[in-house]
């Protein structure tokens, strides 16, 4: 990646400017996995795409299926160079498989970090998890919500983990938590599911009230759905406890690092490493806006592996780009849930 690219704002450019940046890196990202990645090259060929012409709108590129991660082990280095697998949550079938050289891994680090701060500030907060520690036991092969937990935690420090591993709360720690720092900004990671069913109850079990906590969340909200919990549902029961500052983000394991996170209006919005286009899944073209299709989703990260352009199996709808009330440029979109007889996943889905 042009590392002037961390020269600009994260959510500064408008559309002419960003597209001006992407494109190129897009297209250098195109012709690097075709030279490194056999079947990401059979898969252009077979489609007719010559990577050494490469497309100049974002519309245009070839997007490649999410699900292939789960059949096919597609990356572009040598299994020697491979220093970290990522793997999908889903509850049946095939995970995916995402191989990571340590300069991949390091750049979703960092760009993660770079996202996060804008909405967080640079000052790393004291850190309370709503999982287990036992999560992140295998270093060399992550799951989503052990990649999602890792990741996160890079921005918090004094990390805590409110929960034991059989879901109950670790009310020691919890308590020693609160007791240090309820009266200072502190960040709260979770997934959704995780901090509904059990770091809530825990708080409400002890009357403990956060005010100044900031709650980082994402996936899980299948299950929610089956539970009639909605987003506004999900911040009352917060609101209950004091904590008020709540992001929702959403991600992929198969773009780990590229996250939209949700802002004060209630969007998503795409920072500057990425993109998103809504694409009819039947007929292929691209939706008009506030129109509901499959995610495509444009990230800058994935280098080891050709997932720089992905059709997800979630539907949404853009809803704008550069003129959101936030103030924030770039394309805001929300997320609707996942296409029918697509499989069920989610970092806290399928625990």
């Amino acid at each position: 990646m042009d590392s002037t690219l961390f020269d600009h704002p994260i959510y500064g450019l408008a559309h002419t400017n960003k597209q001006a940046l992407l494109l190129p890196e897009l297209q250098r990202l195109t012709q690097h996995h075709a030279q490194h990645c056999t079947e990401y090259a059979n898969l252009l060929d077979a489609f007719g795409v010559d990577p050494d012409r490469p497309p100049q709108r974002l519309e245009d590129f070839f997007p490649l299926a999410a699900r292939l991660f789960k059949s096919h082990r597609l990356k572009s280095i040598p299994d020697g160079q491979v220093f970290k697998t990522l793997s999908s949550s889903g509850t049946s079938g095939q995970p995916s498989r995402i191989f990571l050289d340590r300069e991949n891994a390091a750049l979703q680090s960092k760009v993660l970090v770079r996202i996060m701060q804008h909405w967080l500030g640079k000052q790393r907060l004291p850190l309370l998890i709503a999982d287990h520690a036992g999560v992140m036991a295998d270093r060399q092969s992550f799951s989503a919500r052990a990649a999602g937990i890792q990741g996160f935690s890079f921005l918090g420090r004094d990390p805590c983990h409110a929960l034991k591993a059989d879901m109950g709360c670790d009310l020691p720690a919890l308590l020693a938590f609160v007791e240090r720092y309820q009266d200072q900004p502190l960040l709260i990671f979770g997934f959704t599911y995780m901090v509904w069913q059990y770091l809530l109850p825990a708080l409400e079990a002890h009357d403990i009230q956060l005010p100044q906590a900031i709650l980082l969340h994402g996936g899980g909200w299948k299950k929610l759905q089956a539970l009639a919990v909605d987003n506004a549902a999900f911040k009352a029961r917060l609101a209950g406890r004091g904590i008020r500052r709540v992001h929702n983000y959403y991600g992929l394991v198969e773009q780990t690092g590229s996250v939209f996170v949700e802002c004060e209006q209630g969007h998503l919005h795409a920072p500057l490493f990425t993109d998103v286009l809504v694409r009819d899944p039947l007929r292929g073209r691209i939706c008009e806006p506030e129109e509901t299709g499959a995610l495509q989703l444009f990230s800058l990260l994935p280098t080891s592996y050709p997932g720089h352009v992905l059709l997800t199996e979630d539907l949404g709808q853009v809803l704008g780009e550069d003129d959101c009330p936030c103030g924030r440029q770039g394309r805001y979109f929300r997320v609707l849930g996942r296409i029918a007889q697509a499989e069920k996943r989610g970092c806290s889905d399928a625990y």
